[in-house]
């Protein structure tokens, strides 16, 4: 059984910092590709993040620059760390691991930006 089990959501003021962590239960974690997607209310759901198993990142033009993925193959766990947090980074955050296109999801984690 896979789970996957995010952390670190919250209220934060625009310009703000926050962490979400990922963590990875099972065998899967050394093999899958890692991210973390999006969904805004009425809106749908948007990649973040990618990271590789070799540790090559990919990120949505909107957070380029801000966020930063990163993966411990120690700890199976993944991390976003988001800097300067606008309120249109308001959304529910999921973790995601894609192995050979078979794709698991996390619960969601609030994050939401307002002063």
């Amino acid at each position: 059984q896979v789970q996957l089990v995010e952390s670190g959501g919250g209220l934060v003021q625009p310009g703000g910092s926050l962490r979400l962590s990922c963590a990875a239960s099972g065998s899967i974690f050394s093999i899958a590709t890692m991210g973390w997607y999006r969904q805004a209310p009425g809106k749908q759901r948007e990649l973040v993040a990618t990271v590789t198993v070799g540790g090559n990142t990919d990120y949505a033009a909107s957070v380029k620059g801000r966020f930063t993925i990163s993966r411990d193959n120690v700890k199976n766990t993944v991390y976003l760390q988001m800097n300067s947090l606008k309120p249109e980074d308001t959304a529910v955050y999921n973790c995601n691991a894609d192995i050979v296109g078979v794709a698991y999801w996390g619960q969601g984690t609030q994050v939401t930006v307002s002063s």
